[in-house]
């Protein structure tokens, strides 16, 4: 059996809409292909993590409304436990704007709505006394939450991963209980407070080492269409994304971390969940949507006999 996983995080009513060119501040542009898509960067990843075969149980909030009830059904018809998802009256369900530009590119506006109401009780009470597993968590929902759950998890013996997003600068304490961070490029950069900058190959190991230094275990930076890096205490590796042609790129990290957290619980090393990530993540890109565009498994085991 699998290591369990909780998903600490958001559950949003993504509203799509594809465009020619994203817009600049004070244009309108014309969109086409609207669609209501189950999302949020928690439930992504609980999602992705079900589809791929883990033994996942989500903890979040919903509104009382109908979006509410569609997302809780969306995860539980992927495997998802969701008797950790309470329902906040009188609050509406997350909600996330997104924009998809033809090669993939998004602009993403997120209005947390119950999101903003899960309490450190509430996590705390989730997580409970089971010891062992993996926790998955992202910050869509309030850091002192995210920082509840990440100490909880700790003190559990649970391993716990940190996908820093959306990106904001955090806490030594917060740090101190992560044992895997998953930054992109421009999450990296704000953790080390500096300007934003393209991170190269060439780069990236130096990138990594600077977010080491500041207090998690491990380090796997997410690179895009480059992959990703690998950095702990054996050393510093790449590992190429798989080529594709990419459609849209909304979901691809929270892919790769569900992906990430299901290759773990099954005892994969680290290096190898990597791999195994970077395909899951790879395929998403080439299908529309948050979760709808999520591979299954016996997907990913096709994509990696391929490569």
């Amino acid at each position: 059996m699998p290591a369990p996983i909780i998903v600490v995080g958001s559950l949003n009513m993504d509203f799509v809409a594809q465009v020619v060119a994203l817009p600049r501040p004070g244009q309108t542009v014309l969109g086409s292909g609207f669609r209501t898509i189950p999302g949020g960067k928690g439930a992504n990843q609980a999602c992705a993590a079900g589809k791929l075969g883990g033994q996942v149980r989500m903890v979040g909030r919903v509104g009382d409304d109908v979006f509410g009830r569609q997302l809780r059904d969306e995860l539980e018809s992927v495997g998802v436990d969701v008797s950790g998802v309470g329902v906040t009256p009188q609050t509406a369900s997350g909600v996330a704007l997104i924009f998809v530009q033809a090669r993939g590119q998004n602009q993403i506006v997120v209005a947390p709505g119950a999101n903003a109401t899960l309490t450190a009780s509430d996590v705390e009470t989730a997580i409970g006394t089971a010891s062992g597993g993996y926790l998955l968590l992202q910050l869509e929902t309030p850091l002192e939450t995210v920082q509840a759950a990440a100490a909880r998890a700790r003190q559990q013996g649970a391993t716990v991963l940190l996908d820093p997003a959306p990106a904001q600068a955090l806490s030594p304490a917060l740090l101190a209980n992560v044992d895997i961070l998953t930054p992109n490029e421009t999450e990296a950069n704000v953790l080390l407070g500096r300007a934003e900058v393209t991170v190269s190959i060439d780069d990236a190991p130096e990138v990594c080492r600077a977010l080491l230094a500041l207090g998690t275990g491990t380090v796997v930076l997410k690179l895009g269409e480059n992959g990703a890096i690998v950095a702990d205490r054996d050393g510093v590796d790449h590992f190429p994304a798989s080529r594709v042609e990419a459609v849209d790129a909304t979901a691809a990290g929270d892919t790769f971390n569900g992906a990430l957290a299901v290759a773990l619980s099954e005892g994969r090393a680290l290096r190898q969940a990597v791999v195994f990530a970077n395909a899951a993540a790879g395929l998403s890109v080439t299908r529309f949507g948050a979760q709808s565009s999520i591979p299954r498994r016996a997907e990913v085991e096709a994509q990696l006999a391929r490569s």
